[in-house]
């Protein structure tokens, strides 16, 4: 009798362990896929993002540039950015609301808001409720893996980049500390600043798939446009997203 206790103890353990590994597997989420068809022929770029494990409702931009740097267009931006429209508020103060409300955070996403399409006939301001970025540009901020379909509205070059940026508030560490810039507003809504994705395509000669690297980050309060190569004091906000991987269905 003594021996079938242990036998029966280890048996327990071991569908319980079976069980959570069951479970485990069961909670696998598949991406939101997010359509933007803007127009009917052309090629069609998929872009997917599977979150690291630093991955807490990030903030992004995606968009494709010619090769001198120019914006094409833009193909997506999370929903707060584009309108202005934050989870938490800005109070006026300084502080911010425990509510959704209006803010301006020019250091979420400075790279791709110096660059978008309006910047070419303007000068810079950000997106608000009154000028807003179009909805057929815009979505909701994903919480997990995210996936991208999308036709540009004009026949791409034969060469060109597609971008993303990615950024997410209160992410600090021990360089992008919050003494480090305390007396700058702008650079708390923030922490560590935006970092920039990249890759070439040359329609000519397509591959399976095209990996996303980090080239930079924008300017930590997003007071220019500017990249910055340097990313060696960037930790977590390097994993936000495990992978970014373009796929271009050319028809």
């Amino acid at each position: 009798m003594r021996r079938l206790i242990p036998i029966l103890l280890l048996s327990i353990l071991i569908l319980g362990s079976c069980s959570r590994n069951q479970s485990n597997l069961s909670k696998s989420v598949d991406p939101e896929v997010v359509v933007k068809k803007f127009s009917t022929i052309g090629t069609e770029l998929v872009v997917n993002m599977t979150k690291g494990k630093h991955h807490n409702h990030p903030s992004f931009a995606i968009w494709l540039e010619d090769l001198e740097g120019n914006v094409i267009q833009t193909l997506f931006v999370t929903k707060s950015v584009g309108t202005g429209i934050f989870q938490y508020g800005d109070a006026g103060d300084g502080t911010w609301l425990r509510i959704s409300g209006p803010a301006s955070r020019p250091a979420s996403l400075p790279y791709w808001l110096h660059r978008r399409e309006v910047a070419k006939t303007a000068e810079f301001s950000m997106p608000n409720p009154e000028n807003k970025v179009p909805d057929a540009y815009t979505g909701a901020t994903p919480s997990a893996d995210f996936r991208l379909k999308a036709i540009p509205l004009k026949t791409l070059p034969e060469r060109f980049r597609l971008l993303v940026e990615v950024n997410q508030p209160w992410d600090w560490n021990a360089y992008w500390s919050n003494e480090k810039h305390a007396d700058v507003p702008n650079y708390h809504t923030s922490a560590q600043p935006s970092v920039v994705y990249a890759v070439e395509v040359n329609m000519n000669d397509l591959m399976d798939t095209y990996h996303l690297n980090p080239i930079g980050h924008g300017q930590f309060a997003g007071t220019d446009g500017k990249l910055y190569t340097d990313l060696s004091g960037m930790t977590t906000a390097l994993d936000i997203f495990k992978s970014i991987i373009l796929q271009v269905e050319k028809q």
